[in-house]
């Protein structure tokens, strides 16, 4: 089992992550309208806020998180079709499985993705489909490289209110490109997909999305080979695996009654 990283609880406790828009983005080609009266599992809920995006057209919606299960609660407290659990996504059982199971940014995250898929395909019903959404290995040198070097070496040592202030710091640092010389049809750029994003999100999830790659104890940047074998190799048909702007992966399959 995973041990709990108290990273996730200190960031959740801060941040929201509530720009429904980009969850509806990350599922596609799946639509929340999929989701009306299924039973759902939202694996690696942190807060809980794409809980609050579903429970209105899920009959059940179920929560697993290891770090934040608390806040999970607290937030969709309102919701009587939620149960948030606290335990690890990768070793998790149901005795019923779900008829959508989505991951959604956690997968990258764990100790051992491939275990982990291997759990969400057995947590989902046959017939039923598996949504997945991680970053990509290709289109992210920069992440993989200058970002995860910094993170080892000196980042991950800062106190936490450090590491918040770093993050205000970079990502005002991030704007003065972003709306220059990204505004120029310069698609060769690194990150000039992401950057459109970027204009369209607020200072707050901005802000967030830089923490959270400076946060994060462990990433795994994810092949197209690998991400396409998980639904393979686990019985998956009708699969969909498509960029998300360059730098993330959207996967999702229905699983075989076999």
């Amino acid at each position: 089992m995973q041990e709990k990283q108290n990273d996730w609880e200190w960031e959740w406790q801060r941040y929201n992550g509530e720009d429904e828009w980009l969850f509806h983005d990350w599922i596609k080609p799946n639509t929340v309208e999929d989701f009306r009266g299924k039973r759902v599992l939202d694996a690696g809920c942190g807060s809980g806020q794409h809980l609050t995006m579903v429970a209105p057209y899920a009959r059940e919606a179920v929560g697993i998180d290891l770090n934040a299960s608390e806040i999970a609660k607290q937030r969709n407290a309102n919701s009587p079709n939620v149960t948030i659990l606290e335990g690890d996504i990768a070793t998790f059982t149901s005795e019923t499985p779900f008829d959508i199971v989505y991951c959604i940014g956690v997968i990258h995250h764990t100790d051992d993705p491939d275990r982990t898929f291997a759990n969400l395909a057995r947590l989902t019903a046959p017939g039923g489909r598996t949504i997945i959404w991680a970053y990509s290995h290709e289109g992210n040198y920069l992440n993989r490289t200058l970002v995860e070097g910094a993170k080892r070496l000196i980042i991950s040592k800062l106190p936490k209110p450090v590491m918040r202030a770093l993050s205000v710091f970079l990502t005002a640092l991030i704007y003065i490109p972003v709306y220059t010389i990204y505004l120029l049809p310069l698609t060769f750029l690194p990150y000039y997909e992401y950057f459109r994003n970027w204009r369209k999100l607020s200072w707050d999830s901005n802000e967030l999305n830089v923490f959270d790659k400076l946060n994060a104890p462990t990433t795994h940047f994810i092949t197209r080979e690998r991400i396409t074998g998980w639904f393979e190799s686990n019985g998956y048909w009708n699969i969909s695996i498509t960029p998300y702007r360059n730098v993330s992966w959207r996967g999702s399959g229905t699983r075989s009654h076999q």
